[in-house]
Order: C-alpha cells, then structure tokens, then sequence
C-alpha cells in the first residue's frame, strides 16, 4: 500500500524509540491535556445543558408560554376571548386565571403567598402541575367550596395538612360599623403539591376562578389568559405578534419576559464554564507546540539530511505539520469518544461514585435537583470537535515553518 513520504516520517516521528524521552513526555502531556480538555468539555456542557432543561420543565409546567391580560389587570367577555386566542396560530391551550399578592394565617403562624385563581378543567391545558401532587387534586377545587391547594413549603410552614383550614388576608379593606378592617375568607386545604422550585413551592397557592373573582371582588371578570404554544422558544415571536393584533388594550408577556433572568444566569454559567475549560485545551495546545519546537531542534540532523536528497521546504513543513496533527487528532477523537460516553451515561457513573465512596454530590435535603442531569447535543458535540481538530492544526504551522527554514550546511557544520 502507497504512503506518501510526509505522512510516513511523520507518524513515525510521532513514536519513535530514538526521540528524547523528555519530548516524549512533552508530546504525550500535550495529547493527554487535549483529551480531557475535550472530554470534559463536551460533560460539562452536556450537565449544564441538562440543568437548564431541568429547569425550564420545572418553570414551564407551571407557568404559561404565554400570558395575554387587561392593562387595568382585569379582563372582562373571556369566554369570547378565550376562543379568539385558541383560533391562533400555533396555540394549542388556554385557560382563564386571577392572580393577587395575599396572607394566609393559621394560628400564629403567617406566609405571604401569590394566590391563583384557576379553572381545573382548563388548567391542564396549559400547565401539568396536577403530575406534581403530593396529597389530594385540583379537581377537588369546585366553585364556592373556597378550597385552597398549597405549596409543600407554604404547607409546612403554616403546619396545615389536607382537611385544615387557612384563612386568607386580602390586601383590600372594608368599612364597617366597627371601622376599618381587612378582608378575611376561610379556606380549607384540598392538596399540597411539589414543584421542585422555591418560587412556586414556598410561594404560592390555587383556588378555584370564580372564588378568586369573588374574593378579589372582579365581579364576572378575570385577571388574564394563559396560552400554550406548540413551540416554546418561538413564545417571544408570537407574543409579539399577538400583542401587535390585539392593540395597546392587552398587555402580552412571555415566559423569556417573566423568568427570563433563570435562563440567562445558567447561559451565563455555560458561557463561563466553556471559556475556563476551552483553556486547558489550550493549555495542552502550547505544549504542543513547545513539544514540536523542541522535535525540531533535536530532528535538526535528520532534517538537513532530507535536504541534501533533495526534499523541498514545504515538505519538511508537511512532515511536522503532520505529526503535531496526530497528536491533536488522537487527542481530540478519543477525547469526544470519552465525553460523549460519560454525558450518555452520567446517570449511571454518578450513582456509582456515589455508592463507592459515600457521599452524595446533591442532597434532596439542601438543592431541589438531587440529580445531575445531562442533555447531550451533537451540535456541542461537533464544534468542540472541529474547534479542537482546527486549533490542533494551527498550532504545528510555527514549529513546521521553522523546520523548513533549516539551512543543510548550518545544521551539519558540526556533526
């Protein structure tokens, strides 16, 4: 089988007995620094990838991607409006929804809650909270029965359990003949369900929507609408275009709008994490250069001999070029063969690690992601590849120039 003469002297310069044992070193540090920094690369972005996923399903089966309200915070003729929105394009769910700031009490204890008030048939349309019940149902909220379903910390809190009674403060006085007093309502606790975010576990509450109306005093109206889209990240653009029909009456916000600082902190973190793991890769990428300086200097001798029978410079350069190019193609291959390995199976290696050496990374007991995730994305995949394969490339062209410049009787004066 044919070789050409550069890949051969190349890929043997790669592994031969004779090279200084130091270079060697150099060589394989440079390779091993190019393996895991490509290997844990592509793991911590898949982790990273993972949590914001994890994330954005917790915050997103409870929210809306979409909320369409009055800019006086209440809407009236709902129904009607409620079929408009279905009618558009791209939403495949809606339903009614009052929202207010209250207090509940029990005793002596107190909690400051985002109270919510839903229509159990239609909630499911636009949030999966009901997978997420510890103890009871939304269906248990029926209209005048005022009861109230809970976070599992508002619950602990305020120590209440299914069967027991809250009573809830509005932030609305009323006069009467012994003066100036708050609005109170009796509520009974139906279910207390678990997010797995403080915003919504130790935050808030569900009541039944006509209830909300008539403690919020709305009469028949609502505070908004909720929309579900069969794409997600297309929520801003259609949030933008249904404001642009709907007029300067309607307030439109997305979800990127209301929780948009969740995302941004853990891109932030990717961001942050890419760049301080992309220098070891570049750490390892010096080394490399260093070590192909050094081959050179050391190859000196040899390289005038190829000279003298008559090798061009360009090919004395695409004999280094192509020896830097193994290490890092090595490198690279065997580092994305091991990072996507390990982000497919994190699941399994974690629990392993945890078990062998008796410790838990994430306890249930202090975060509310007891698990690592991971969300592996070929497109990560393939740049961190390239990107690598690319920079391996570069980093050889400085040592094999210099190797080509090597003048014959220079380097042979003296042997």
């Amino acid at each position: 089988m044919f070789t050409p003469l550069e890949l051969f002297i190349g890929q043997r310069y790669t592994h031969s007995r004779r090279r200084n044992r130091f270079i060697s070193f150099i060589s394989f540090a440079s390779m091993l620094g190019i393996l895991l920094g490509v290997m844990v690369l592509i793991t911590v972005l898949s982790i990273m990838n993972g949590f914001e996923k994890e994330l954005r399903d917790k915050i997103l089966g409870v929210v809306s991607h979409v909320t369409v309200s009055g800019t006086n915070g209440q809407l009236a003729d709902w129904t009607a409006k409620i079929d408009g929105l279905k009618a558009q394009q791209h939403v495949i769910g809606a339903a009614p929804y009052v929202q207010k700031q209250v207090m509940l009490t029990n005793g002596n204890l107190m909690r400051g809650i985002v109270l919510q008030g839903i229509d159990p048939k239609l909630q499911s349309q636009v949030s999966d909270v009901n997978f997420k019940m510890l103890n009871g149902s939304f269906s248990s909220l029926a209209p005048r029965d005022y009861g109230i379903v809970l976070g599992v910390e508002v619950a602990a809190a305020l120590g209440v359990i299914p069967g027991d009674k809250v009573t809830v403060i509005v932030p609305q006085v009323q006069v009467t003949p012994a003066g100036i007093l708050p609005r109170l309502k009796r509520f009974t606790v139906t279910g207390v369900y678990q997010i797995g975010h403080p915003e919504y576990d130790g935050m808030t509450g569900f009541i039944e929507l006509s209830d909300a109306s008539r403690l919020f005093r709305l009469g028949e109206n609502i505070g908004g609408i909720r929309l579900k889209l069969d794409d997600l990240f297309a929520a801003p653009a259609i949030g933008h275009e249904l404001q642009t029909k709907l007029g300067e009456e309607f307030e439109v916000v997305d979800w990127s709008q209301e929780h948009g600082s969740f995302f941004r902190a853990v891109k932030t973190e990717r961001i942050a994490m890419s760049l301080i793991l992309g220098l070891v890769v570049l750490v390892a990428l010096f080394n490399l250069v260093a070590s192909l300086v050094m081959t050179v200097n050391d190859k000196a001798a040899d390289i005038a001999i190829l000279r003298t029978f008559g090798m061009d410079a360009n090919r004395i350069l695409r004999i280094f070029m192509i020896q830097g190019s193994i290490i890092g193609i090595f490198g690279t291959v065997v580092g994305v063969a091991l990072g996507v390995w390990l982000s497919l199976n994190i699941g399994t290696v974690i629990p392993f690690l945890e078990t062998t050496f008796g410790f838990k990374i994430f306890s249930a007991d202090v975060f509310y992601i007891s698990e690592i995730p991971s969300d592996m994305r070929w497109s990560n995949v393939i740049w961190i590849a390239v990107a690598s394969l690319i920079a391996s490339v570069l980093a050889t062209i400085y040592p094999a120039w210099r190797a080509s410049q090597i003048q014959p009787a220079e380097s042979l004066r003296y042997e």
